[in-house]
């Protein structure tokens, strides 16, 4: 069992920052990659920004103001997120890919952490 715990969302104004961080633990086996998704009201889950060794991506409307980086020796992720929009707003999951002691591969997900972007 793999646990992920999210945490650093809140409420902010349009243009400030927020620092989402992500820990794992448990049996996270060889962790590939580490990922941020979220989710508006109504709307469905998307990627936002992923990292694996050497390489990272995000999401169109995130490029320049979302940084993703990863701590391999915590197990763990972060998400800096600057100059913040109204329509950032949203639940953020961390997402986790890993291999397994047996060689299988699995994925898990956190509960989320709300993010709220308004004057």
């Amino acid at each position: 069992q793999v646990q992920l715990v999210e945490s650093g969302g809140g409420l902010v104004q349009p243009g400030e920052s927020l620092r989402l961080s992500c820990a794992a633990s448990g049996s996270t086996g060889s962790i590939k990659s580490m990922s941020w998704y979220r989710q508006a009201p109504g709307k469905q889950r998307e990627l936002v920004a992923f990292i694996t060794t050497g390489h990272s991506n995000y999401a169109d409307s995130v490029k320049g103001r979302f940084t993703i980086s990863r701590d391999s020796a915590k197990n763990s992720a972060t998400l800096q997120m600057n100059n913040l929009k109204p329509e950032d707003t949203a639940v953020y999951y961390c997402r986790l890919h890993a291999v397994a002691s047996n060689g299988t591969l699995f994925a898990s997900w956190g509960q989320g952490t709300q993010v709220t972007v308004s004057s």
